[in-house]
């Protein structure tokens, strides 16, 4: 029997991000992907490509049951909302590819040996923090339309990457600091400060 597919829509509090939820999985449970514009897209996600093709949408984040879409700001939610829903929803209801492929971590003209990218040495906290970040932030974040992934530890500095609505949203710095660092802080004393990575 075929479950309809609905999809309904969820503001963040990122002002220029919606949240459109599914009642399918897109993804596999912990897998995320970020679009920020339709050259990324092309040749990865149908989905989000055909999204870049409307003159309003700015970034496509998908996750589990999710699509995140970052508007351009010249147009308000109330116009396009409906519209976005309806197109999504069709789409996995027509079956068509949300993801062909995963894009390889960020295509850094360079291999990964010599990306730009810091690389942290493996410490003695990572699983720790990784377990902290697991078990308290990723669901908060995902309700929240985004994901955050640790990418190291080093003299007491946690650096993550925030993806989805929580990249460049004017709440995630708080959330960061206030939230994160905190929680952190109160179960592993050696932590001093969250970072992002992207920030």
């Amino acid at each position: 029997m075929n479950i309809p597919v609905t999809v309904y829509s969820e503001m963040t509090p990122n002002p220029s991000t919606m949240k459109f939820v599914a009642n399918k999985h897109l993804m596999g449970t912990g897998d995320s992907v970020e679009f920020n514009s339709l050259e990324e897209a092309k040749g990865y996600s149908p989905l989000a490509e055909e999204l870049f093709r409307l003159p309003f949408v700015n970034g496509v984040f998908i996750a589990s049951n999710f699509v995140t879409i970052t508007k351009t700001d010249n147009l308000s939610w109330d116009f396009i909302t409906m519209e976005l829903r309806e197109f999504v929803k069709n789409w996995i209801a027509e079956g068509k590819d949300i993801l062909i492929q995963m894009p390889t971590k960020k295509a850094a003209p360079s291999s990964e040996e010599a990306a730009p990218k810091k690389e942290y040495a493996p410490s003695e906290y990572d699983q720790a923090i990784r377990d902290l970040l697991d078990e308290y932030v990723a669901p908060a974040v995902a309700n929240d339309g985004g994901a955050i992934e640790f990418r190291g530890y080093e003299d007491g500095v946690v650096t993550v990457l925030m993806q989805g609505s929580c990249a460049g949203c004017p709440s995630s710095t708080a959330t960061l600091k206030g939230g994160i660092e905190n929680l952190l802080k109160q179960y592993l004393p050696e932590v001093k400060s969250v970072i992002a990575e992207n920030e």
